[in-house]
C-alpha cells in the first residue's frame, strides 16, 4: 500500500498534519528529523526542505510538500471522506480558505516574530521591540478569531482542520488571556480521542496548561 512520509520533530506544527493523517485513516511513516527548537537542521533534512522547517510531507507519488496550512488543505481535500474541512467549491470551504490563509498569514507570522526576533531585524536594539509588536498582533488576531467561532464551539459548523492549526498556534502565543472560545476549542482539540494521544506525546512536555483535561 502507498503510504505518505512526515518528516517531524515533537511539539512542532506537524502535529497538526500528523493528526489529520490520523483522522483520515491514512497509513505513514514518521520520521524524526533528531533535534529540538532553535536548533540548526541537521543537513539530511536540509537536502529534503532547504527553507529548513518541519513539517515536510513526501505525498504517495513522492512529490514534496512544506508548510503546515497548505499540507492540512491538501489532506482535507484529497480525503473528502474524512470530513476534514467543507466540501471544495462551496461557499463554506471559501470561509475555510479564508481561515487557513489568515491562520499561517497572521497567527503564525506573529509568533515566529515573537520566538525568532532576530531574524526581522537588523537592530540589535530593535529585537525587544519586535516581540513586543508581535505579541499584541498575535493577540489581536486571535480576537478576530475569538469572534468567529460559533455557538458550536468550531470556526464552523463542523471541526475542521483549521481548528487543528488554531489549537496548536493557540498554546504558541504567549499573550492568549480574554480568548475563552479559542481557549475551550483547543482543550476540545486536545481531548478528541483520535487526537488526544498525539496531543499529549507533543505537548504534555510543556509547562503549564495539560491541555484537554
Amino acid at each position: 500500500m502507498t503510504k505518505y512520509t512526515l518528516y517531524n520533530r515533537p511539539g512542532s506544527g506537524g502535529f497538526a498534519v500528523e493528526a489529520a493523517l490520523k483522522l483520515a485513516d491514512q497509513p505513514f511513516d514518521f520520521i524524526d528529523v533528531g533535534n529540538k527548537p532553535g536548533d540548526e537542521m541537521p543537513d539530511h533534512f536540509r537536502a529534503i526542505n532547504p527553507w529548513g522547517q518541519v513539517p515536510a510531507l513526501i505525498l504517495p507519488d513522492e512529490t514534496l510538500m512544506t508548510e503546515t496550512g497548505a499540507i492540512l488543505t491538501y489532506l482535507a481535500g484529497a480525503h473528502p471522506e474524512a470530513g476534514l474541512s467543507p466540501v471544495p467549491w462551496t461557499p463554506a470551504h471559501g470561509t475555510f480558505l479564508r481561515w487557513m490563509a489568515f491562520l499561517g498569514a497572521n497567527i503564525y507570522e506573529a509568533i515566529l516574530h515573537d520566538g525568532y526576533p532576530a531574524r526581522f531585524t537588523d537592530d540589535p536594539d530593535g529585537v525587544e521591540n519586535v516581540k513586543t509588536a508581535a505579541l499584541k498582533r498575535c493577540h489581536k488576531g486571535l480576537g478576530v478569531l475569538e469572534d468567529a467561532i460559533g455557538a458550536n464551539g468550531w470556526l464552523q459548523d463542523e471541526m475542521s482542520v483549521a481548528d487543528l492549526y488554531l489549537a496548536i498556534l493557540f498554546i504558541w502565543c504567549k499573550k492568549r488571556e480574554d480568548r475563552p472560545k479559542c481557549e475551550a476549542l483547543t482543550h476540545r482539540i486536545a481531548a478528541h480521542p483520535v487526537i488526544a494521544p498525539i496531543w499529549r506525546r507533543n505537548f504534555d512536555h510543556r509547562p503549564g496548561v495539560k491541555w484537554g483535561r
